[in-house]
């Protein structure tokens, strides 16, 4: 019979054992959690915005993520559809399996089923050997078909009796096949107009239409074009091995742009001013946006203030470089000329990447 002091250990024992089991699962459960936040924040790192209409839709994607039903996303081109997409699938428990994107506008129509659904050998004549569809590959993660509104409309009513049965038929099997994949589907038209046009079915919009997420373009949300041009610049600079800035006036002229190409646009135009800019700091004259000349940067509307500050840094710029040409280089020479303090003068030097 065990003593007292046996028994004493034993609860002891067992206590300490089930406090430690406690506290393993506590802290297993903040790692899973720290882990899923870290997910999250990988999954929407692409997505910059600070514009509330913007940050609506960042909050819906973790939600519809979670969601098995189909996702439209919706948007002009260049907004981010496929980043979105991308998102929806690394936020989902899908996200360890095949995230497979299909641009529907760039195959030809008598591609599209071959493509989507594969085939059988000896489905036609070139078909010498079996070929697993994109539906196949995809199986157990997501399936994005991006402007869907150019699916043919056999492709159209096919696709449709996929998404109810979960099944299709390769072309010129007779056999079914069966996939497990969260389908999200993007256009930049007017799907309920198209429906109204006939050109796409009502029955496949309201299926893939479960979950509607809207991106929102980059005009109505302006105050985030400073956000992204700062951004793609400090990506594309890191990328060089070099650090450059934006000058005021150039964000302000970034800013009062339209941007008909949206995010897209806006990343080719940092790019493009961050090659042929010649210093550290990249003015207004550096920005080549459409509607605009090459060589003087001027746009055909704008504010008085904006233009009034293009123009005293363009002039301050071509200035200053003269005069350091004309004393070859003696920063000391040229603010005496220009009758400025030689402190004043090198902080415009700085300021343009002069030398």
């Amino acid at each position: 019979m065990p003593s007292p002091d046996d028994l004493s250990s034993s609860g002891s024992v067992r206590s300490h054992d089930s406090s430690a089991h406690l506290l393993f699962v506590e802290r297993a459960g903040e790692t899973e959690a720290a882990a899923a936040r870290l997910s999250a924040e990988m999954a929407l790192h692409n997505l910059i915005g600070e514009d509330p209409a913007f940050r609506r839709v960042l909050a819906e994607i973790p939600v519809v993520a979670r969601r098995e039903g189909p996702v439209l996303v919706t948007g002009e081109t260049g907004t981010g559809k496929e980043l979105c997409a991308r998102a929806i699938h690394h936020l989902s428990p899908r996200r360890n399996r095949p995230f497979v994107p299909v641009d529907c506008a760039a195959l030809p129509d008598h591609l599209i089923e071959n493509e989507i659904f594969g085939h059988s050998r000896g489905a036609y004549t070139d078909a010498h050997t079996s070929q697993k569809g994109l539906l196949a590959l995809a199986d157990g993660g997501t399936l994005f078909l991006d402007e869907i509104d150019s699916l043919s409309p056999a492709a159209q009513s096919k696709f449709l009796r996929f998404l109810q049965e979960r099944s299709y038929r390769p072309l010129g099997s007779e056999q079914f096949q069966r996939a497990d994949v969260k389908v999200v589907a993007a256009t930049n038209r007017d799907l309920e107009q198209c429906v109204r046009e006939r050109t796409f079915r009502s029955d496949l919009f309201y299926r893939v239409s479960t979950f509607r997420l809207h991106m929102v373009p980059l005009r109505e949300r302006p105050g985030d074009v400073p956000v992204l041009a700062r951004h793609f610049l400090d990506t594309l600079s890191r990328r060089g091995g070099e650090r450059r800035a934006f000058s005021e006036a150039a964000l302000r002229r970034l800013s009062s742009h339209s941007w008909p190409g949206n995010v897209r646009e806006l990343l080719n135009v940092v790019e493009r001013a961050l090659a042929f800019s010649g210093g550290p700091r990249i003015l207004p004259s550096d920005l080549v946006l459409p509607g605009t000349s090459e060589t003087t940067g001027d746009e055909p509307a704008g504010s008085f203030r904006e233009a009034r500050a293009r123009a005293i840094e363009e002039f301050e710029r071509a200035y200053v470089q003269s005069l350091l040409e004309r004393h070859s280089g003696n920063v000391t020479q040229a603010a005496r000329e220009a009758g400025k303090e030689r402190r004043a003068f090198g902080r415009l030097v700085k300021k343009y990447g002069l030398r």
